[in-house]
């Protein structure tokens, strides 16, 4: 017994060791995390080089629960209250509704392919639906790749939140087969589980997170034993959730989201402590799962599983993240990359053995299938994330700030942070301007040896420094001891000229001698490029006004505008790919107006044709008063263009009189409206502003 005990404590603190080492390769060939660890585990399996025999479904199961709790609650313990206000209305819809299509669509096409009920090929559907929180932050935070905020954010908190729904519908339907079917009421069995789990989880959930809070802001402990206790609660708000009949993964996601959030003691020993328990549960999760798999039995599904990947990727995630965020204006690069980044991981995975454990019949089955799916969609999609990122024209330029961050804990209300910084060789300090008291370094470290500020002499380039100082002093220690953002000395990417955000764009406009808008008399550079750009503003975002094009060059950390570019001579920059599919609801909107534009002339000219046909004194009188009513028309026609298109209107205002307009309005809008159709959000920085 004691040496059976033995071997196994050896056999799993080796693996953990290579899956540490093994992730190297990771890091330095863009390999997902999670795909190698799952190697790991299937080379030490009965298939592969280690033979080792593990075929325990229910601990499988246990180890993989405990884990995905403890990975969920740092998930929303990490996730700030800033990046959820900008995305929580579409990744909720995302993280439910989404859930639901996908698992619609899989299950179709699985009822095809595998040929097994169609119950079963649902269960299978919703097994896949959600997407791997694990993957997802490790690609974008770990693996350099730039977004908007608002893009970021979608991704980050859909998939940390969308795991609760695909458990909630996978337990669910496992339940309604064992029970033979769940009769004709299925639909109504399903929405009473949801509003049980589904609302039990948050509340239970918002609960749990409150009173770990004030558990530890009112009890004295042992700031070594504060992040074993939070830990500990955690996962007893996840048990005693799942007993009473909740979802007890939404509230281990939702008591992280309230803890991390609130003014909470010990928070920084709390994070780091959770930065090194995620990784070990990550990678026991993920290795516990390979060794579970049999290789072996593979091949009787690799086709339909490929199949079912495929469809999964390019049918089913499209479709619903298109559905879902049709309401919020993504734009269609912007949804087409949110739907590429649907990896499928460790959960799906965890997923497939419940139907084993629970004995449904095509458990076996489902769960090879499965694993399947995961490998391809990590295969195809882990491997060209940033490569999509970049075809779809996506990626912002980076911003350059301090190297690292430090909270600190501190007496009282005392907000303060250690902000570590790299000095740029072209920042203002390497170049010798004064440093303000409040901004002084309290370490300089250069080449390897530590100085203190009053013996380091001059700051140079390179040299590394650590200074305390309150959060909202961060972005003008940037300005210091940063250098500018890539790019941001580029006449092409960031204009000739610069301004202050609060520059009335009325007093450009003499100054360089374009028309300005009678509504934009007093309005700022910013307020246009905000009004425009739907606050949705990263560096390099540009507006096209007039025969000039105002920049984004620098933001603060609310993504409020900072500094202007301004190009005078717009130069002819590289088009945006756009996609033929992700129309948003106002290109939609746009769409149909004009075809019902179209209509309208169509019977104008009919009624216009047949009243030619009367006798000639008729005709007379007709001809008259139709070109009075297309006067009218013309007018009409013109505002509900200009819906569509701001140069119509500026074209329409520009005309000599009501005459003029009402004989060339018709066909001077036909022309323009059809020939450059208002429907394309991504176009705007290629507009000169004036129709020709």
């Amino acid at each position: 017994m004691i040496d059976s005990m033995n071997l196994v404590i050896l056999i799993a603190s080796v693996l953990v060791v290579v899956a540490v080492f093994t992730s190297l390769i990771s890091f330095r060939v863009g390999a997902p995390l999670l795909l190698v660890f799952l190697f790991v585990g299937l080379g030490a399996g009965e298939d592969g080089i280690g033979g080792i025999d593990f075929d325990n479904a229910p601990l499988a199961y246990f180890i993989g629960s405990i884990a995905l709790a403890m990975i969920l609650f740092d998930s929303g313990f990490e996730t700030q209250l800033r990046t959820l206000k900008i995305a929580a209305a579409p990744s909720l819809v995302l993280a439910t509704i989404g859930v639901m299509l996908t698992t619609g669509v899989v299950g179709g096409v699985t009822w095809l392919v595998l040929d097994v009920p169609w119950l079963v090929a649902l269960l299978f559907g919703a097994i896949v639906s959600s997407t791997d929180a694990a993957a997802v932050f490790f690609l974008l935070r770990v693996g350099g790749i730039n977004l908007r905020e608002r893009t970021r954010s979608t991704l980050e908190v859909e998939s940390g939140s969308n795991d609760p729904m695909a458990v909630f519908l996978t337990i669910s339907l496992v339940e309604l087969i064992m029970q033979g079917g769940g009769g004709d009421n299925i639909a109504l069995q399903l929405l009473e589980r949801f509003v049980l789990q589904i609302g039990l989880g948050a509340v239970l959930g918002l609960v749990g997170g409150l009173a770990i809070v004030q558990m530890i802001n009112r009890i004295k402990l042992e700031p070594a034993l504060v992040p074993i206790v939070v830990l500990a609660c955690a996962l007893s708000i996840f048990g005693a959730t799942s007993i009473v009949g909740g979802s007890g993964f939404l509230a281990v996601y939702v008591a992280g989201l309230y803890a991390g959030n609130s003014q909470m003691r010990m928070s920084v020993g709390v994070r780091r402590f959770q930065h090194v328990t995620t990784w070990l549960a990550q990678i026991g999760m993920f290795v516990t799962l390979g060794l579970l798999a049999t290789p072996s039995q593979f091949g009787e599904v690799i086709i339909p599983g490929v199949v079912l990947a495929l469809v999964l990727v390019f049918v089913a995630r499209p479709l619903a993240v298109w559905l879902c965020l049709l309401f919020f204006n993504f734009s269609r690069n912007d949804t087409a990359f949110i739907s590429w980044v649907g990896l499928r991981g460790a959960v799906s995975i965890l997923l497939a053995i419940v139907p084993m454990v629970e004995g449904v019949e095509y458990g076996q089955l489902l769960f090879n299938t499965a694993f399947i799916v995961v490998i391809t969609s990590l295969l195809l999609q882990g491997w060209t994330i940033r490569l999509m990122a970049r075809w779809l024209g996506i990626m912002i330029p980076p911003r350059h700030g301090p190297v690292d961050r430090i909270d600190l804990e501190l007496p009282g209300n005392a907000n303060q942070e250690v902000v570590v910084y790299r000095v740029h060789e072209e920042s203002s300090v390497a170049t010798g301007q004064r440093i303000p008291r409040w901004a002084r370094p309290n370490l300089i470290l250069r080449d390897g040896k530590s100085l203190r500020p009053h013996s380091a002499g001059r700051i140079q380039g390179g040299d590394q420094v650590y200074i305390i100082t309150p959060p909202r002093h961060i972005e003008l220690l940037d300005q210091l001891f940063a250098g500018p953002a890539e790019g941001a000395n580029d006449v092409d990417l960031f204009g000739d000229f610069s301004f202050p955000p609060n520059t009335k764009i009325a007093d450009i406009g003499r100054l360089y001698g374009f028309v300005i808008k009678e509504e934009d008399a007093e309005s700022t550079v910013a307020e246009i490029l905000e009004r425009d750009l739907s606050g949705d503003i990263e560096p390099g975002d540009r507006v096209a006004y007039g025969m000039v094009e105002l920049i984004v060059r620098r933001i603060d950390d609310e993504h409020g505008v900072v500094e202007v570019g301004m190009a005078v001579e717009q130069k002819p920059a590289k088009a945006k790919r756009r996609l033929p599919m992700f129309h948003s609801r106002a290109e939609l909107l746009a769409i149909w107006k004009e075809r019902q534009r179209r209509r309208l002339r169509e019977k104008k000219r009919k009624a216009r044709g047949d009243d030619a046909s009367d006798d000639a004194d008729e005709s007379v009188l007709l001809i008259a008063g139709s070109a009075s009513e297309g006067a009218g028309d013309g007018v009409t026609e013109t505002l509900v263009a200009a819906e569509a298109s701001d140069e119509v209107m500026a074209d329409a205002a520009d005309d000599d009189g009501v005459d003029t307009l009402a004989n060339e309005a018709g066909d001077s809008i036909e022309h323009n409206v059809d020939k450059k159709p208002a429907d394309d959000v991504d176009s705007k920085s290629d507009k000169s502003g004036k129709v020709t």
